[in-house]
């Protein structure tokens, strides 16, 4: 028998590991051992029966649950075994709550806690009833908008829409015991801002890196216009528009497809954790495109073929079901198969997804090749301050580069890597350490790692120093 996720090793009693059995009820059930040792020998306990007596009424006061001990016996050494079953309400130990992951105990605090206690009372964020407005104090503008967009996408029928608002809204779950709920409010309300903090998306222009903000702007009000005011934002004064002829056709190359843009943004407001309070934030860049949303994506849905057909389950689902019924969103989570619809019909890099831990998700958009052409074309290939040393890598100089010579092509964030050494961040010997690579690339940590270990592997760069003083530098 070994420790895993149902199973805690520990060799005496301590009324710590109350949290532990709290813990096991938070998730799905397990089983305490006292009197055993990590590696799963038997060290046995002087004191199980009195244990046995006394630690079900502690259980049951503090944590207000029942659990199962029994005395075991193996070679005269006598251990207990607590078995705890799987509650369907959480259970909280001093007012804290703990959850079991993998073979630790955390305890769950902040937007975690807030999830944890949604998911367990079956009930999503959107959904939770919003006392302090009714039906009249919601833009009828709005709704009239929604009416019209749902007949034009053909999702509600005129016979669906031949009742008053405040029934429409109800057709829609918009209402929960009698009241509006977030969702509505989110929805429908003109100063929906004021009464969700950082319920709006963010847009900022940098220069050379995330600390070099050149000009910003904030899409605020309500969600059900949020998105298109913000595509009309970003790709009128944001994004460049190159010119260039294909025979006699006029063609405009953008860094990015509209219609992908958008559903990025529609994802992100669907599946943004609201009570963070902290906005969608783009980031535009003169070659990329950076999307936060604090959210996280459903442990059913694996990261690595996000692109692949994958059930649909937002985070709020009464925000999904009314964008759904305008037609601005998919069922079945086709959103990420149309982003690649797109790249794949403008030869364009898939966007980079990755899922930061708990703590949001990151969407890195790259161009495609005919924009980086263009950019190039019209800044004199002096693009990001290129200097020789890049050039000839960039070129297919040093050990092969992007010729794909004997040490392989470099990806996007490689070549951004090697781009950085000829920043004004580089020390008197033209070194960078991880964290200034950091902050030049805006790439994160996790990826800056996998990166240089690459290009260390490709012969392109090289250690200078100890890991935890030395930097690293051009071959």
């Amino acid at each position: 028998m070994k420790e895993n996720q149902n199973i805690e090793f520990k060799e005496t009693w301590k009324d710590e590991w109350l949290q532990w059995i709290c813990g096991f009820a938070n998730q799905d059930g397990g089983t305490l051992y006292i009197g055993v040792k990590d590696n799963g020998e038997i060290k046995g306990i002087h004191n199980a029966h009195k244990l046995a007596e006394t630690l079900p009424q502690t259980v049951k006061h503090l944590l207000g649950i029942i659990v199962e001990i029994n005395i075991l016996n193996q070679d005269d050494l006598e251990y207990l075994e607590i078995i705890i079953e799987k509650y369907l309400f959480p259970i909280s130990y001093h007012g804290r709550c703990y959850l079991r992951s993998g073979k630790t105990n955390l305890e769950v605090t902040g937007i975690e806690l807030e999830k944890f206690m949604l998911k367990k009372l079956g009930v999503t964020w959107d959904s939770i009833p919003y006392k302090k407005f009714d039906i009249d104090d919601l833009d009828k503008d709005l709704i009239k908008i929604f009416r019209e967009e749902s007949i034009k996408s053909k999702r509600l029928t005129e016979k669906d829409l031949d009742v008053d608002d405040k029934i429409l809204l109800e057709k829609l779950d918009l209402y929960e015991n009698g009241y509006l709920t977030n969702a509505a409010v989110l929805l429908f309300h003109k100063t929906q801002e004021r009464n969700f903090t950082g319920s709006s998306i963010k847009i900022g222009y940098f220069e050379k890196n995330h600390a070099d903000l050149r000009y910003q702007d904030e899409i605020v009000g309500p969600l059900i216009t949020q998105v298109d005011r913000t595509i009309e934002m970003i790709y009128s004064k944001y994004l460049k528009g190159f010119i260039w002829y294909d025979d006699i056709y006029r063609r405009e190359e953008y860094m990015f497809p509209r219609e992908a843009f958008r559903e990025i943004l529609l994802n992100a407001v669907n599946n943004k954790t609201y009570s963070s309070g902290v906005p969608i934030q783009v980031s535009v860049y003169e070659d990329e495109i950076y999307v936060f949303n604090m959210g996280t994506f459903p442990k059913t849905i694996n990261i690595e073929k996000i692109y692949e057909k994958h059930s649909s389950k937002p985070y709020n689902p009464r925000l999904a079901l009314t964008f759904f019924k305008a037609g601005m969103i998919e069922s079945w989570g086709r959103g990420f198969e149309k982003i690649k619809e797109e790249c794949e019909k403008g030869n364009i890099p898939l966007p980079i997804v990755e899922d930061q831990g708990g703590e949001g998700v990151m969407i890195h958009i790259l161009p495609s090749k005919k924009y980086m052409e263009l950019l190039n074309r019209d800044t004199g290939n002096k693009q990001n301050g290129e200097k020789d040393t890049v050039k000839k890598l960039s070129n297919g100089g040093v050990n092969g580069g992007l010729s794909g010579g004997v040490n392989g092509e470099l990806n996007k964030n490689e070549q951004k890597i090697i781009n950085s050494f000829v920043s004004d961040f580089v020390n008197e010997d033209g070194g960078l350490n991880s964290k200034q690579i950091n902050e030049i690339t805006n790439i994160s940590m996790r990826t800056i790692e996998r990166s240089i270990k690459s290009l260390k592997e490709k012969e392109l760069i090289q250690r200078i120093g100890s890991d935890k003083t030395g930097y690293w530098k051009l071959k």
